[in-house]
């Protein structure tokens, strides 16, 4: 078995490696290594998930750790471009662990928070930036910094950066990096126009595919879920009521916030992820959904590309998506690193031409089933005790969204502080609030803090059975010390928590209107 130590990596990362559990190298791993140590351009495609961030991080420390250069204040050594500021923030925290035993620096740079601490930290001397295309150019044009002494950079999901339209952005940086540089494209396609970026900045580079974007991993079963309209929206809370984590997809900013409003109410703790959230609210949502605080993230397909959580068991698309493409990169939250993962699609009648469609140019083969709240195969799909949590623990809120931030997530160019809802102003009042508390939603608990325990409440259409039990190893649902409210049997009963819908039909309603495929696209 070849480890990192043979391919060259230094031996100060393979023992950092090693701390971290990372033995072994993923195949692109050790497909690109090679070249990309001994200096050459590398051009690496691969579908999200393969391990592509440590393909490139390593090669980058390697090489400035063994370069001369010193440490300039505005002239970063080594520059990784990203589309989205979710995939920066994630690239810079694999990294950071690393470059600090080596004693080199590094800082993101993205649209969307403040940039003086940017600006300072580009005058302070950083080795290397992990940027945004757009405040990165901003930057540069108020003359913060140079990338004259880049020796290394990297671009990262070209192809979703072609898609988010910076391409213009990026030729203009990648201009301005020295032409005898070492330069490294990951990409899971080679379309719309990524194929001008390498012809234009790589020289003579070394190809390596691995993980076809075009195909689904093994790992990964693949369900449609055939549903009446009405009943979408119970099924909806029946996976999500099982432990673990599940990130699900809608079409639309606004679907996103209602549901995730919906699914609370339900006592199902939820975050939502899209791109009217201020850059606040986005960390805080994401550092919710890895801690267990929300074990459901709801998102529109700003979180298909470069979001990584960890033991994400469950995709579900709440909205099947209008591409094939779209498919397989939200799919692509689950089965990561060689693990196993379930992908559920949601389909009403109207939807079944557009799905079928949608499955068979993703190249997958679905199993699919006629669907009922209380069917035993909600159980399968999403195995364990069905738990509820009362709405006023259930989920960190969100800040209202606003139409200052409408700009997509993708590089925030927005000002600093746009788009903050006034709920999120000030010291951050929103913070630890739930989406919505109202006192009919979710049968009760006892109080966070409090011995008091409210009185019981049983919902109108709640046929499962209440209990104030320990909820089975659910207690994460609560995050921050909630009592579970309501547990239906274990799925091995065959009993189901389809049948604790939220009190308001009104919700489910919402849910379920406006959901054909070929619906209009909303920003993310």
């Amino acid at each position: 078995m070849t480890t990192f130590s043979e391919f060259g990596v230094p031996a100060v990362l393979t023992t950092a490696l090693a701390d971290l559990g990372i033995t072994t190298p993923f195949p692109i791993q050790a497909a690109t290594l090679p070249d990309s140590l001994a200096g050459r351009d590398v051009l690496g495609r691969g579908r999200t998930g393969s391990g592509k961030t440590y393909a490139f991080v390593l090669p980058v420390l390697a090489r400035l750790a063994s370069s001369k250069s010193p440490r300039r204040p505005g002239r970063p050594r080594a520059l990784i471009l990203a589309p989205t500021r979710e995939l920066a923030t994630q690239i810079e925290a694999t990294m950071a662990p690393l470059a600090a035993k080596l004693g080199l620096r590094t800082l993101t740079v993205f649209g969307g928070v403040g940039a003086n601490p940017q600006i300072k930290g580009l005058k302070a001397g950083v080795d290397v930036l992990v940027a945004c295309p757009g405040r990165l150019d901003d930057h540069l044009r108020n003359g913060h910094a140079s990338l004259d002494s880049i020796e290394i950079t990297v671009l990262d999901e070209a192809d979703h950066m072609a898609d988010l339209g910076f391409l213009p952005v990026v030729r203009r940086l990648m201009d301005q990096t020295p032409r005898e540089g070492q330069r490294m494209l990951f990409s899971a396609t080679l379309d719309n126009g990524v194929d001008v970026l390498v012809k234009r900045f790589l020289h003579k580079p070394v190809t390596h595919s691995v993980d076809s974007a075009t195909e689904a991993p093994v790992q990964m079963d693949h369900h449609v879920l055939h549903v009446r309209g009405d009943d979408r929206f119970p099924v909806l809370v029946d996976l999500l009521a099982a432990p673990g984590r599940t990130v699900v997809f809608t079409r639309t900013k606004r679907r996103a916030k209602v549901l995730t409003r919906q699914l609370n109410q339900a006592g199902v703790p939820a975050v939502e992820l899209h791109g009217n959230l201020a850059q606040n609210a986005r960390n805080r949502n994401l550092a919710a959904f890895s801690d267990g605080t929300a074990e459901t993230l709801v998102a529109t397909d700003i979180a298909a590309r470069g979001i990584h959580v960890d033991d994400v068991a469950l995709v579900i698309h709440a909205d099947p998506p209008v591409e094939h493409k779209a498919y397989l990169h939200r799919s692509g939250r689950t089965a990561r690193a060689g693990a196993r993962g379930t992908v559920v699609t949601l389909m009403t009648d109207d939807q079944q031409s557009e799905v079928r469609d949608l499955t068979r140019k993703a190249g997958v083969r679905p199993t699919t089933s006629r669907t009922r709240p209380g069917d035993p195969l909600l159980s399968e799909l999403a195995p364990g005790e069905r738990v509820f949590v009362a709405p006023r623990q259930a989920a960190v809120e969100a800040p209202a969204s606003s139409s200052a931030s409408s700009a997509s997530s993708a590089d925030g160019d927005a000002p600093a502080g746009a788009g903050r809802s006034r709920r999120g102003r000030g010291r951050g009042r929103g913070a630890g609030r739930p989406a919505e508390s109202r006192p009919e939603q979710v049968a009760s608990t006892t109080r966070h803090g409090e011995g008091r325990a409210q009185r019981p409440r049983t919902e109108q259409g709640a046929g499962g059975r209440q209990s104030q039990g320990s909820g089975g190893g659910r207690g994460r649902r609560g995050g921050t010390g909630s009592t579970p409210v309501h547990t239906s049997q274990s799925r091995g009963s065959g009993s189901s928590s389809g049948q604790a819908r939220p009190a308001s039909a009104g919700g489910a309603a919402a849910f379920s209107a406006g959901t054909r495929v070929g619906g209009r696209r909303s920003g993310r």
